[in-house]
């Protein structure tokens, strides 16, 4: 069964925006995986079409009203429907990669693209919710948050990429960063190839890319580092 994405939004035309080109438009095209874009507002009740209302207590802001919503993603998960329910919010777990590979693997996913203050927290709860960010800052609303989210797992299903093992030895797959990359001319402004990536000794060029790896994480990341060796890798 190919992969099913159901948005909950209030924009929807900004769906499939930059996934309806290249290899992923081509693999939509193909039906390699599937997508929906689900008008929030379609399941409002009143003339105006509102979804959402002052926030309990006071504040700033609006909060996306929980019976409206509720309405969208019983309408776009069913009973029974098998597909994770996630909601995009800077206060959710950080998307890693792990969590890429196990959507990825799955059946699909309901997403729900948050706006205004937020979403009340009843219907978090009563539906489900599992909350995910893509970093620590704030956007104007889960649109651009679930179009990251889908890149990265679309990328990864059957026959989207071009070359299987294109994604096998990509940062964050084995907790590294990716090392460096080169390609022809041999010498550009002066600085050439590193040696070893032309002796033809494949091992050694393993060698070198894991080392490589290793180096930039140590730099850049530490963090990932820390992780590993908290997990005993």
């Amino acid at each position: 069964m190919a992969f099913h994405a159901s948005i909950l939004t209030l924009y929807p035309d900004m769906f499939p925006g930059h996934l309806g080109t290249s290899l992923a438009g081509r693999a939509l095209e193909r039906g390699d995986w599937s997508l929906e874009a689900v008008q929030i507002r379609d399941f409002a009740e009143d003339r105006h079409r509102t979804v959402d209302d002052t926030p309990a207590g006071g504040g700033a802001g609006m909060v996306l009203r929980p019976d409206i919503l509720a309405r969208a993603i019983d309408h776009a998960s069913p009973e029974g429907d098998p597909r994770p329910r996630l909601l995009m919010s800077p206060r959710g777990e950080v998307l890693r990669q792990p969590l890429v590979r196990e959507l990825a693997e799955g059946p699909g996913a309901v997403i729900v693209c948050g706006r205004f203050e937020g979403v009340d927290q009843r219907v978090i709860e009563a539906r489900g919710l599992r909350e995910v960010s893509i970093g620590d800052y704030i956007l104007s609303g889960g649109e651009p948050a679930a179009l990251v989210l889908l890149d990265a797992i679309v990328r990864l299903l059957p026959g989207v990429m071009g070359n299987a093992l294109s994604g096998q030895s990509e940062s964050f797959e084995d907790g590294l960063l990716e090392y460096p990359h080169y390609t022809r001319p041999q010498l550009f402004e002066g600085r050439a190839i590193p040696e070893v990536l032309t002796s033809g000794d494949h091992g050694a060029v393993a060698r070198w890319r894991r080392a490589e790896a290793q180096k930039l994480t140590e730099m850049r990341r530490p963090d990932l580092l820390a992780e590993k060796k908290f997990h005993g890798e």
